[in-house]
Formats: structure tokens, sequence, C-alpha cells
């Protein structure tokens, strides 16, 4: 089918160094971004804060504020706009859509109870890992975790069960794309030293993070497959360092993650 020329918002166009389709609509790109900056500062954003933080003029980010408003993803507090609990009909759509994580859910809060520790699931999303269940333990992080949570692939261990899953060329492309942060003194931030760590992972079949997110956490990721055999979660144990010793997440925490991973699996597409 012939397409006619299609106007900017549409058209080809450079965008952080990413060349967009002809078919990108820039302006619903645009106004997700709002609501990502929404969603970063829960205590709400002013109309300058969200044009400076989105990069849009202070007409145009009125526009999208007052279009969100207008279908009640966002509400408005004198000059704050603060999101609304409409989005999270977003996030119910996906989870209910994906009926494995409520099936997931007994068998995690029982690995949670043999390991008296937490237990999460994640998927990859871009950069970042996107928490989709969790049975919560003794609080050991100063983020609070939820379901939606987004963390840093590169220093999750689920994270790094996932990316195993990737080629040697597509794992090279997501580390030179990605925003890689230090975190604590033990984050790897080296291309070549992250490489060869998830190239470990992929060979040993799973992943230990040992305090590169936060100093005091310690973390062991397993990954959930699908049949043809593709990473499509990861499963994770958190613990203190202080309380739970690498030697005891292989040892002891491991064949249990496992097993419950292949029994999760067998829920996958059914």
């Amino acid at each position: 089918m012939n397409l006619a020329p299609m106007n900017s918002d549409n058209g080809d166009f450079e965008d952080d160094g990413i060349r967009r389709g002809r078919e990108f609509v820039g302006s619903l790109e645009r106004g997700l971004k709002v609501m990502q900056a929404l969603g970063d500062a829960p205590e709400g954003l002013t109309l300058t804060d969200v044009a400076g933080r989105v990069g849009l003029t202070r007409a145009t980010a009125r526009r999208f504020l007052l279009t969100l408003l207008e279908l009640g993803y966002v509400r408005q507090d004198r000059r704050l706009f603060i999101l609304t609990p409409k989005v999270l009909s977003l996030g119910v759509s996906y989870l209910s859509n994906r009926p494995i994580w409520q099936s997931a859910a007994p068998l995690m809060r029982e690995l949670s109870r043999q390991v008296n520790e937490s237990c999460s699931a994640a998927v990859l999303d871009g950069t970042d890992i996107v928490y989709v269940a969790r049975v919560a333990g003794n609080r050991i992080m100063s983020v609070n975790i939820t379901i939606g949570t987004r963390l840093p692939a590169l220093t999750t261990s689920m994270g790094r069960v996932m990316l195993a899953n990737l080629s040697p060329t597509a794992l090279h492309a997501f580390l030179t794309k990605s925003d890689i942060q230090r975190h604590t003194e033990y984050t790897l931030t080296n291309h070549d030293s992250l490489f060869a760590e998830i190239t470990n992972v992929r060979s040993r079949g799973y992943a230990i993070l040992d305090q590169e997110l936060e100093i005091g956490l310690r973390s062991i990721a397993v990954p959930l497959r699908d049949r043809a055999g593709r990473a499509f979660a990861g499963l994770n144990i958190s613990s203190q360092t202080a309380r739970v010793s690498r030697e005891t997440m292989i040892s002891e925490f491991l064949p249990l993650m496992r097993e419950t991973a292949r029994r999760i699996e067998q829920f996958y597409g059914a």
C-alpha cells in the first residue's frame, strides 16, 4: 500500500541517536515520557518541571498534561500535576492477561518460606527489569520493591540471567546502548567485565549479585524458560550479606530455586 507523506510527528527523525521509522508517532512517545516523568515524582511536578525533564516547551507540556488530566490519568493540586491510580489499570491489564504469575504466586510463597527470604520474578523491558511478582521477606533494601518497580538490568541478578539469553552480538549491542551507572564500589561498569560476567552466567545457569546494587544486599537468580529454551523472566532470592553467604545461596537456595522455576515454567503458555 502506498502511504502519503506524514507530518513531522510521524515521519523519520533522529531522537537520542536512534533512527525512527516513518510510522513512529513522536507525539505519543512524548506523552508517555510525560507520564514516566510524573511516575518518577510521586509528590507531583509543576508544568515547568515536566517541560524541563522531558525536554518540551511549556506550551507543549501543558497540552499533554491537560490531555492526561481530561482522560483521568493525572490530577492537579494547585501548581502540581500528580498521576492518579487510573494508570494502574495499564499494568493490571498486562498482568491479568498473563495468568502464569497468578499460578506462580503460591510456588514463590513456598520457596520464600523454605529459605526465609524475599522471592521475586521480573521481566526484561528495554535496559531495565520490571517486577511482575514478589513475596516480600524482611526489608533489606532502601528502595521499596513492589510489582511494577524498575531497576537496571545490568545491576540485578534477574537482569543478568535474562541478558545471558542474548547472542554475543546482541549482548554487545545492549551494553553499548546502556547507561551503566555505579551504585556501589562493587558495581561492574566496564563493558568487557560485564560481557565476561554475563557469559559466565550463561554457562553456569544462574547469577549472583554481590553488593553491586546496594551495600549489604546479595541475590541469586535463575532464568524462567519457555518451551523453546528462551528466558522469558527471572526468579530471584534476595538476602543480607551478613545473614546468607554466597556458598549457602549456591548449595542450599539454588536447588530449591531450580525446582520452583521448573514448576513455574509448566504454566507458561498453558
